[in-house]
């Protein structure tokens, strides 16, 4: 078992792969007594073309079939298993993103039980025809719900706009046509290829013995049979820099507008410490620009252009990247406007300052210590590097190295106004 320290943080994080090739990651928290455990697969919406296991042809699947998988996964013969991890005081739960899976559950008792429990329900599929058409109504009811949703229809609404044919620009739990075409059959093809083991893996954090939770895990693993680990072959569509439409309008049932501007990212192959410089660098930027105390901030409150609706962001992952600033407003155009000059004047001259990168850097390194006194957020984050080839614990020695130019290369990958997409969602029943 391999141990790797962090001193700047104190933490020390146990790893180790095991024969079948699923990674165990274990983080033991001296004060807390609850434990969190994940079980993730490095499979998620965006995977819908690929190589089954066993077969020489791509295919591509329904869209939503991931999101299809982890509702079946809790179905079994003998019952529902939030039912099982209830009786044992535990707190289960799932959810499926662009590029994984991930089931998990909480507890301060019974946590090898419980892990237990986990690990059978994950590596036990078991599917049925009648039991997947009887799901079909189950999430065309949660795909209605979202569609009804403003602040979704906004996000979501965003990234279609941006994207013309990556597929992030499909909804997660595809559309109520799409998942008519899920059969079992399906499901299994898409649960042999990509749960296996080495395409998989566990993280315990909090009140947890880490040799003797390594040891649970290795000998279950040890007792159950799998095939032989194969790397997974997926295949994504090229896609452009520009947007599919540069400005898209929704009618809904809204009080106000809502309005959310896109910033498509261009350097998007990369992985590992190039990835994690990248990511921070954007996100100070964006609170440089956009953040409460910028001069962007300030003008736009006191014209009333956004109010406490107001956010920005930045997502990224291998293969796709975006920014996002937006704002509940009676003011849509003039919010644009001043994001576009915003931007513009920072491409015109660049006018952020070593003073600037210092308190941003600052505000960032607190942000993410205080995050992690949560075992939740570094459960939910950590894998999500770790698929990327980047460790959540390198993020303030990162921070700590940046510098002006980092902040320059970044910007320039999200300042391309191609790349630029306005959302806006105004007060009305129906779609334009």
């Amino acid at each position: 078992m391999e141990k790797l320290y962090f001193d700047h943080l104190q933490e020390t994080l146990y790893h180790e792969q095991l024969e079948n090739g699923l990674h165990v990651y274990i983080l033991p928290k001296r004060g807390f007594s609850k434990t969190y455990v994940t079980f993730t697969t490095k499979y998620g919406s965006i995977d819908r073309t690929f190589i089954p296991r066993g077969k020489n042809e791509f295919v591509t699947v329904p869209d939503g079939i991931a999101h299809f998988l982890e509702h079946k996964m809790f179905d079994k013969e003998d019952g529902d298993v939030f039912q099982k991890f209830g009786v044992l005081g535990a707190s289960a739960n799932a959810f499926t993103s662009f590029t994984r899976t991930s089931y998990l559950f909480s507890t301060t008792e019974n946590l090898y039980e419980s892990t237990k429990v986990l690990l059978d329900f994950v590596q036990e599929p078991y599917f049925t025809k009648e039991k997947t058409d009887k799901e079909k109504g189950i999430i065309a009811q949660e795909i209605t719900m979202y569609d009804d949703n403003p602040d979704w229809r906004s996000y979501f609404g965003t990234i279609q706009s941006m994207y013309q044919n990556y597929p992030i620009n499909i909804d997660i739990a595809g559309t109520v046509d799409t998942i008519q075409e899920i059969t079992a059959e399906h499901l299994y093809m898409c649960y042999e290829t990509f749960y296996h083991p080495s395409n998989m893996a566990v993280f315990v954090i909090g009140a947890v013995d880490p040799e003797e939770m390594m040891t649970f895990i290795r000998e279950d693993q040890k007792s159950k049979r799998f095939s032989e680990p194969l790397e997974i072959e997926r295949k994504y569509p090229e896609e452009p820099m520009e947007v599919k439409a540069p400005k898209t309008v929704l009618e809904m049932d809204v009080q106000r507008p809502k309005f959310n501007f896109g910033m498509k990212c261009s350097n998007t192959a990369i992985e590992g410490d190039e990835m994690l410089r990248q990511d921070l660098a954007i996100n100070v930027v964006l609170d440089i620009l956009f953040g409460r105390t910028s001069d962007f901030y300030t003008k736009a409150y006191a014209e009333n252009l956004i109010d406490e609706t107001y956010s920005y962001d930045f997502t990224f992952e291998k293969g796709f990247g975006f920014a996002m600033v937006d704002s509940d407003t009676e003011h849509p155009e003039a919010l644009e406007a001043l994001i576009r000059s915003t931007l513009r004047a920072q491409k015109d001259e660049w006018s952020i300052t070593e003073e600037d990168l210092h308190r941003s850097r600052k505000r960032r390194i607190g942000q993410f210590m205080r995050s992690l006194n949560s075992i939740e957020f570094i459960a939910n984050q950590f894998t999500q590097y770790n698929f990327n080839q980047m460790n959540l614990f390198d993020v303030v020695p990162a921070l700590e190295k940046m510098t002006l130019q980092d902040l320059q290369d970044a910007f320039a990958t999200i300042n391309d106004e191609a790349g630029h997409s306005v959302m806006t969602i105004v007060p009305g029943s129906k779609g334009k």
